[in-house]
């Protein structure tokens, strides 16, 4: 597939020392783009960058959806009930479920370093 830009000349320039991996830019550069915009997955991005972040087990047992996040959530579960979801919805929904193992996983093993130190 071929396509066409009208780029600024300081983009351009940057993006000749680039050239053999325009396709991973633009594929990482989506994938940023996704995990920014409301649309897309931005609570998600909330939650990683807060695990990522090395909380402390208290911060991490406490650790609840922002209201973005919970009403995405239930937005997809009304529409799943009443019409079903598209491939695209489908396709967050799973990254929804796979999002809320990780924090299950972040809280369970949360509880444990907790219960450790206080053991000692």
């Amino acid at each position: 597939m071929q396509v066409t830009f009208d780029l600024p000349d300081e983009v351009v320039t940057q993006l000749q020392l680039f050239e053999d991996k325009l396709p991973q830019i633009l594929e990482l550069g989506l994938r940023e783009l996704n995990a920014i915009t409301p649309s897309g997955f931005s609570g998600m991005a909330e939650v990683l960058e807060f695990l990522a972040s090395l909380p402390t087990p208290e911060a991490i047992i406490t650790l609840r959806p922002s209201e973005s996040l919970q009403a995405q959530i239930s937005t997809l579960l009304e529409k799943n009930r009443t019409a079903g979801l598209t491939t695209a919805e489908e396709q967050q929904w799973q990254g929804y479920q796979y999002l809320e193992h990780i924090v299950r996983i972040a809280k369970a093993r949360a509880f444990l370093k907790l219960k450790e130190a206080h053991a000692q």
